[in-house]
């Protein structure tokens, strides 16, 4: 029987004050260009040294809510010995796990997306709750451009989050549902504003269609940006408006909180726009984070392969954390990042 309680209490711990989600859910080939990038080889002992850093930085649980983790990583140990998931767990985070298996093409819709993987994920989600994982999550991709969206695109993939989400309950996981709207493009905040409330709009429609109980659930939206070409970005106050309203609009008050994407933003600019976002409180929702690149950029840059310099990635990987909480409580500002504000 579905403990409808258990994954409420779960949903409302994912989003509690001052705490968000680190997204460190990336597949091998994603992980494989982060490495590169630091000119480091891909090897699955490579990722699992980076990993631990991440997951046994000390006073991670203060700033951290969850760990949203891949297939290989929910398997891997720690070196000495302890498996990812008690190291996470050991700080007083709760594990979760990415279950879509990436976008394909939409057959008949050029350069449009639908994300895979229902089939078989009743089994694989049984066996991730039996692993210890608390919540599952699942990431649509929508994108903008001269007749993108179509309503398909939209239905094909509010359809697969619905189904998704269904899945996640019926096994005691909280789903946290990712519709994606891509900021890539010249298209402006308004259309970014209309597409972002269309999509909500249907996955919404299909989550009451499945029976999927909202109080256990988390959005995982994009904050509402000027698309990256184009000609004039919107400013801080006029996404942080935009994004709320998009969002009075579309998501129901009974949804247990929303956890923005960072989707391509630089670490610092998404800090920023969170915390503008949570100035405009109080919402009918916690406003929190789910961040990965947003967290991890600076990580994988002070670390650059080279174990010797594991306090110095732990310690870019707190400070954004901090930085975030503080965000997340609508009181950062950007001087806190060269005074080095201390996680107290």
């Amino acid at each position: 029987m579905v403990d409808l309680a258990s994954m409420t209490r779960t949903a409302r711990a994912l989003v509690a004050p001052g705490k968000g989600i680190l997204a460190a859910d990336e597949s091998t080939p994603t992980m494989t260009k982060r490495l590169a990038g630091i000119g480091v080889e891909s090897t699955e002992d490579r990722r699992r040294a980076y990993r631990e850093i991440l997951f046994s930085t000390e006073g991670i649980g203060e700033f951290i809510s969850g760990v949203i983790l891949f297939d290989e990583t929910i398997r891997q140990r720690a070196s000495d010995g302890r498996a990812f998931l008690d190291v996470i767990r050991d700080h007083g985070v709760i594990p979760g796990i990415k279950v879509d298996r990436g976008t394909s093409p939409l057959a008949g819709f050029p350069a449009e997306l639908v994300t895979e993987g229902l089939d078989g994920l009743r089994n694989r989600l049984a066996e991730y709750a039996s692993m210890g994982a608390g919540f599952a999550k699942w990431r649509a991709v929508i994108s903008i451009g001269a007749e993108r969206p179509s309503p398909t695109c939209i239905e094909a993939n509010a359809h697969a989050l619905a189904r998704y989400a269904a899945l996640s309950q019926e096994a005691g996981l909280v789903p946290v549902v990712e519709p994606e709207v891509l900021m890539d493009g010249p298209h402006s905040l308004e259309r970014h504003a209309e597409v972002t409330s269309a999509t909500l709009r249907a996955v919404y429609e299909h989550l009451a269609r499945h029976r999927v109980a909202l109080e256990a659930t988390l959005l995982k939206p994009n904050m509402v940006l000027s698309g990256t070409q184009h000609p004039a970005r919107a400013g801080l106050d006029e996404v942080a408006e935009a994004t709320i309203a998009v969002l009075r609009a579309t998501v129901p008050a009974a949804v247990a909180g929303i956890v923005f994407l960072s989707g391509g933003q630089s670490d610092e600019d998404a800090t920023e726009r969170l915390d503008a976002i949570n100035r405009r409180s109080p919402q009918p929702w916690e406003l929190s984070f789910s961040f990965g690149r947003a967290l991890q950029a600076p990580v994988l840059r002070a670390w650059a392969g080279d174990d010797a310099n594991r306090p110095a990635a732990q310690a870019a990987l707190l400070h954004r954390a901090v930085m975030n909480g503080m965000a997340r409580r609508g009181a950062y500002n950007p001087g806190m990042e060269a005074r080095g504000v201390s996680p107290t």
